[in-house]
């Protein structure tokens, strides 16, 4: 596998595989430029080193063909302004102007196709669809880890036609190193925060994370899963009864390997989901009938903020509770400001997953923190421990 620092572009085509996936606006206006930011630098690294950029990226989900709604068009004037040269746009990403406009790239040139799901064959894998994406350039690079978990055309399969000249982009190679920096190479104590409303879509995490961390910090909808399991009352909170097994069978896993499993001891219940609700604290395992809890209470938060405060790496997935709502949002808002500190204090703290992101931006705190993935579920896969089709296909 090449290196984007060593490589040679002079004269070189190249295509990058980047996350363009971008929210717009009634009037296609980017409202988040996240994923277009991040890519910048491996963009002005191909061009700075004489080699011409062909951009790929997918946009929304379009059910049958191009729409307007999901073209990657609407990106141009905001894509020009920050690479800093006139963007081209191919109305097609295999068509004839697409194979036109690449061959008559220069050196400083840049040209981004149009979406590529406009296509089924890119979400099949389909080998052909790859190789005429593979044709326009001479040098591939993956740099859209958010998709790095599918086994799509772009993403995986059109590396096999450069056998000798694909490589990864520096959100790809900085998403890798920042995420085994917990899970392979994490100073001790470590500690999971894992949030959101469901085990369902944790366990898998959880149980790959148990022989790694010393402690797992149960958060969010999900804890009532948790505390049911232990026998406690949770009145109306949300809770997936078939999942009380798996979360008792884990709880015990992470005694086994002496990992300490902390789970909230007093919550924020309202009467309904809404921020008007009348609401109260209360011991998180002793919830009356008709109320719900929505967050985590004072008590948990205090302890939950003097364990992150003690520990030298940090994994955050997940909100504490409905922090959407200001009158729940206070446990998350703890999280994040005890994840800020212990990093001021020489910590190292990964914060991965939409609403985890969401919430550290919300309060203005990425910067105070060691990396923002913006992986989603690709970080969540590789945490799980899978094999991801887009970096196992450049790293062959």
């Amino acid at each position: 596998m090449k290196n984007i620092d060593t490589f040679d572009f002079t004269n070189k085509k190249v295509i990058i595989r980047v996350d363009f996936n971008v929210p717009l606006n009634d009037n296609f206006e980017i409202t988040d430029d996240t994923r277009i930011k991040a890519a910048i630098p491996t963009i002005k690294k191909v061009l700075s080193s004489g080699g011409s950029v062909i951009l790929m990226s997918h946009l929304g989900r379009p059910k049958n063909g191009p729409e307007n709604k999901f073209s990657l068009q609407h990106l141009i004037p905001e894509l020009s302004k920050q690479i800093g040269v006139d963007v081209q746009f191919a109305n097609n990403c295999i068509g004839e102007q697409a194979v036109e406009k690449a061959a008559n790239l220069k050196a400083g040139d840049v040209l981004l196709l149009e979406n590529l799901r406009f296509y089924k064959e890119e979400t099949k894998g389909d080998e052909a669809f790859a190789e005429k994406l593979s044709k326009l350039a001479d040098v591939y690079i993956n740099d859209a880890f958010g998709t790095a978990h599918r086994a799509h055309a772009s993403t995986a399969i059109i590396a096999n036609f450069f056998p000798e000249n694909k490589m990864f982009g520096y959100v790809m190679s900085n998403e890798l190193i920042n995420i085994n920096k917990v899970i392979k190479e994490g100073k001790k104590p470590i500690t999971a925060i894992l949030g959101g409303a469901k085990v369902s879509g944790k366990i898998e995490i959880i149980n790959n994370l148990i022989d790694k961390v010393d402690n797992i910090i149960i958060g969010g909808g999900m804890m009532f899963t948790f505390i049911k399991a232990l026998g406690g009352n949770i009145g109306n909170s949300l809770v997936e009864d078939d999942l009380l097994d798996t979360a008792k069978s884990a709880m015990e896993k992470a005694e086994e390997n002496n990992v300490c499993f902390h789970i909230p001891t007093d919550a924020v219940i309202a009467d309904k989901f809404d921020n008007n609700a009348s609401t109260k604290f209360c011991n998180s395992y002793e919830i009356p009938d008709g109320y719900m809890g929505l967050d985590i209470g004072p008590e948990t938060g205090q302890a939950f903020k003097d364990l992150i405060e003690a520990s030298e790496t940090i994994l955050w997935n997940g909100p504490m509770g409905v922090f959407e709502m200001d009158s729940f949002a206070q446990g998350t808002i703890e999280v994040a400001h005890a994840i800020a500190d212990a990093t001021k204090k020489g910590a190292f703290s990964l914060i991965g997953g939409g609403d985890s992101v969401a919430a550290i931006n919300k309060f203005n705190l990425q910067n105070e923190v060691s990396y923002v993935s913006t992986g989603g579920g690709a970080m969540l896969e590789f945490i799980e421990g899978k094999t991801l089709p887009g970096v196992a296909a450049v790293e062959k």
